[in-house]
């Protein structure tokens, strides 16, 4: 059971082109978002589609991946953990994140 502690599965598409970064040391970050949707009828039997969109952030290997193959629009299966932090802007402001730190990535759909 340990396995399934904080585990997430996504199946959806690319809402924009990933952004790439390089740090100091040479790592790669890639972030990204992706937009799952959700079909069901409402009490007038009409269709409606929700749409969850999920910040996602790959590290190394996986983001020169996500820096080589993805794009705006393109269907993956991400699976990572979810992840919070927290930071203040230059404002003073504090600001929550929550994202899914990616671990595995397929590449679905046409190439």
């Amino acid at each position: 059971m340990n396995a399934l502690r904080n585990k997430v599965l996504l199946i959806g598409n690319l809402g924009q082109d990933p952004e790439v970064t390089e740090n100091e040391n040479g790592s790669k970050r890639a972030r990204f978002s992706v937009a799952t949707n959700e079909s069901f009828r409402n009490a007038a039997g009409e269709k409606v589609t929700e749409t969850q969109w999920h910040q996602v952030v790959a590290w190394g290997k996986l983001a020169d991946i996500v820096s080589n193959y993805l794009v705006k629009g393109k269907e993956v299966a991400v699976e990572g953990k979810l992840i919070h932090r927290q930071y203040d802007t230059e404002e003073g402001q504090r600001k929550y994140v929550t994202e899914v730190r990616c671990s595995e990535l397929l590449l679905l759909g046409k190439q």
